[in-house]
């Protein structure tokens, strides 16, 4: 066996045993992933206040900042939306209790063929005690904490960890570069660092179309639910737009709200049917057309590969790998291309 044929090996190899490690810790790897994508994304910023003469680690701490205000400013949104939602849900509960037994209980009688009693009165004291008796609550919750006590600890983990993992991340991105920059072997570090370049490019391609995706879905929900009458079009739209960077993540988020605030304001169920349409409609959208178009285009990518990636990763890797799965095709398109540029120029494909 060759020298070039042997270091070929071990690098697929290594290759092999990276992907099975991925398989394997997919479920612990999520906040990790999230704290470096979201540390590529901020460290061009980082680095003009750095440049700026900012130690680095302060300007770390001025951008995490700014996202936790962002985060902040979408709780602000979300939280009044909320609250004045609940609000509303206790205030109408008595009338569809009394419209439940004007309408429900004739049909309950021709169903079951008995004469039924509805006492309304009993029946929204009772919904009264349970929603203002804590303790009734908490019994209730607490053998669903005990059976789920595992998942909500592994969630509050994991954003606990996110940015922590980021800021040192960040705080010493360029130490990481310097070090794999050192294992790459010297006779190929120019055609290394040129595939980097090729690499990082289509990796910022690949966000200027996912912050397109987020505007233009945004403002397809915020214009199309105002068509459909929604009272808060406006700030639904805007938080299912901007959460689209994260798959069905957008479209779920929008689709509670919307549909919490559809059933307060609507008396007509058909409206309701109405706003589930365009999250639906939204959601084909986005995944067949819109990302493929902007975020797939923009990379290199063929539609049918985009929606590929997307169902492939999530199948394998779970929400960890929905989070990966454009980035890594992008980034496997590019191998292919300088893969295929080798073979074309190769004696395998060159009869001698």
């Amino acid at each position: 066996m060759t020298l070039s044929r042997f270091a070929a090996l071990q690098w697929l190899s290594f290759a092999a045993v990276a992907v099975v490690l991925m398989y394997l810790l997919s479920p612990i790897l999520t906040p990790f992933v999230a704290a470096g994508i979201l540390a590529y994304i901020c460290n061009p910023m980082v680095q003009r206040l750095c440049a700026c003469k900012i130690p680095r680690s302060l300007a770390v701490l001025m951008v995490m900042s700014g996202l936790l205000l962002l985060f902040a400013l979408l709780l602000l949104i979300m939280l009044p939306l909320l609250e004045k939602e609940i609000g509303r849900f206790v205030t109408r509960l008595p009338d569809w209790i009394e419209a439940a037994r004007i309408h429900l209980l004739p049909l309950l009688q021709r169903w079951f063929g008995e004469d039924l009693q509805w006492d309304s009165v009993a029946l929204k004291n009772a919904f009264l005690s349970h929603g203002q008796s804590a303790g009734g609550i908490v019994e209730k919750l607490l053998p669903w904490l005990g059976s789920s006590g595992g998942a909500i600890i592994g969630v509050v983990v994991d954003l606990l960890l996110t940015p922590v993992a980021m800021f040192y991340l960040l705080r010493d991105w360029n130490i990481w570069l310097a070090r794999v920059d050192d294992l790459i072997p010297r006779h190929l570090q120019t055609k290394a660092e040129e595939i980097v370049g090729v690499v990082d490019r289509v990796l910022a391609e690949f966000l200027r179309g996912q912050i397109s995706v987020m505007l233009l879905m945004s403002g397809y929900y915020v214009l199309v639910l105002w068509l459909v009458g929604l009272e808060f079009a406006l700030p639904i739209g805007i938080v299912a737009g901007m959460l689209v960077f994260v798959p069905y993540l957008g479209m779920v988020t929008g689709l509670v709200l919307a549909t919490l605030a559809a059933v307060m304001q609507f008396t007509a169920f058909g409206n309701v049917v109405l706003v589930w349409a365009v999250f639906g409609a939204g959601q084909l959208l986005e995944g067949m057309f819109i990302t493929p178009w902007l975020v797939g285009e923009r990379v290199g990518l063929h539609p049918l590969v985009v929606i590929f990636s997307l169902l492939a990763f999530g199948q394998l890797f779970g929400f960890f790998g929905l989070l990966l799965a454009l980035p890594l095709a992008a980034i496997s398109l590019v191998g292919l291309r300088y893969r295929k540029a080798w073979y074309l120029s190769s004696t395998t494909y060159i009869k001698p």
